[in-house]
């Protein structure tokens, strides 16, 4: 995360990671405020076993690009809403990278999906994970066909 402000939402990514069994890291950094701490923890991740990148941030939001710039690992960008344009800011800001760097945007706020996306990717070569996620789906269709109306 950018700042700890945007603790609020991101708290669903590492929720859903939890629930998955996934392995998660937060910190906190900066890529204006702190870019050399950023720079070395992006650098650390591959040799730590880390398989992807969820980077959220509001406003100029380059947070997911530098990170990007910084790894092939794949980077989930997730758009904080801010106060003046609702977050529409942020996520442009995500979404217009430039070619060859690229980010893999969620929806403004969309913390549980940038988790969804990021253990989707992960499960490509974790059967056990893959397993999980079929699961979920199933569970989410039951739900909808189960629905009713009143």
């Amino acid at each position: 995360m950018g700042s700890s402000s945007d603790w609020g939402v991101m708290k669903a990514a590492t929720e859903t990671l939890a629930q998955f069994g996934v392995d998660s890291e937060t910190k906190v950094l900066s890529a204006h405020r702190t870019p050399a701490e950023l720079q070395a923890w992006v650098a650390s991740l591959r040799s730590r076993g880390f398989g992807a990148v969820i980077a959220a941030a509001g406003g100029a939001a380059h947070l997911a690009g530098v990170v990007a710039a910084f790894t092939t690992l794949p980077v989930i960008g997730v758009p904080i809403k801010s106060k003046s344009l609702e977050g529409l800011d942020s996520l442009l800001s995500m979404v217009q990278m430039p070619s060859g760097i690229p980010v893999a945007v969620v929806a403004i706020d969309g913390a549980k999906n940038a988790a969804l996306l990021a253990i989707e990717i992960l499960a490509v070569t974790d059967d056990a994970l893959r397993q999980k996620m079929d699961e979920f789906r199933a569970a989410q269709a039951r739900k909808v066909l189960d629905s009713t109306l009143d």
